[in-house]
This record gives structure tokens, sequence and C-alpha cells, in this order.
């Protein structure tokens, strides 16, 4: 089953910080729901265990994760893929875009992926409901995690 998603998200900080956070493996796994770990492998390879719930399923992925198309501070692409046992196996990417607004950062994404196996099952609403919250919980817990503290 292929899915595709996109929005935006406008940040506080200037691109160059953004594209930090974006590339600092702490704050990636603080931000990504269900994420166990996240180890940099290399400049552009992550290895990844995230747990995700879709419905009646609860699946650990484990997998890679690759950054390519880097343009500092103005965006990359990035794609993985994970196995989930009996529950499927993920793959898929993101197009990530950093451009200066309103004396911030908005940052779009476009995203593509594909599932399969008992995740695939469970109904194209469901899955694209599950992945639209992960997308969004993910980008507000960067946003908490990139924008300055207002004191």
């Amino acid at each position: 089953m292929a899915m595709t998603m996109s929005g935006e998200c406008q940040l506080a900080a200037p691109p160059q910080t953004v594209w930090e956070k974006l590339n600092d493996p702490a704050t990636l796994k603080a931000c990504i729901p269900g994420c166990e770990q996240l180890d940099k492998t290399s400049d552009t390879e992550f290895q990844a265990v995230a747990t995700t719930k879709i419905g009646p399923v609860k699946a650990k992925f484990k997998g890679k994760v690759t950054l390519s198309d880097l343009d500092p501070p103005n965006g990359y692409k990035i794609s993985g893929q994970g196995d989930g046992g009996v529950a499927g196996f993920a793959r898929g990417g993101a197009t990530v875009r950093l451009a200066p607004k309103d004396g911030g950062t908005l940052l779009s994404y476009a995203v593509e992926a594909q599932i399969g196996g008992k995740l695939a099952q469970l109904g194209q609403r469901l899955v694209n409901g599950a992945a639209k919250k992960v997308a969004d919980d993910f980008f507000a817990n960067f946003a908490a995690a990139v924008n300055p503290k207002s004191s």
C-alpha cells in the first residue's frame, strides 16, 4: 500500500539552527514518536528502532535511515526502511525543505511511503490516519525542540 502526504511548519529559529537540529540524533530521537534508539552510523546514515501502534497492530520496527541530496541549510531527502517482523515492513522517504520566513524558518515536507504485511491489511484510511498523526506529532515535537523558549 502506498501513501503520500505533505505539510509545512513555521519555526521561530533561523534555517541554520533548524538544519543542525534536523541532523542531530538526540533531537530526532526525542521527536520521533515511539523511537527507542537512533544511532548515527555515518554522516548520512542512522540505525533506528521504533515501536508504533496502528489500530490493533503494534510493531517494533528496526531499520536504516539515509540522508541524501544534502543542501545545507536548505534541506535534504531522508529515506528509510524498517522491518516490523510479522506486522510487515515500511519504507519510504521525505523531501525536507527549509526557507527563511517571517524572521524564522518555514519547514516543508513531502512524504512517500509504502507498507506491506499485516499493516497493509488494516485499510488505507486507518493507516493514513495513523501516519498523519505520527507526522503531526513529530513536527509538533520538533517545533518545540527548535523554537527558543519564551521567558
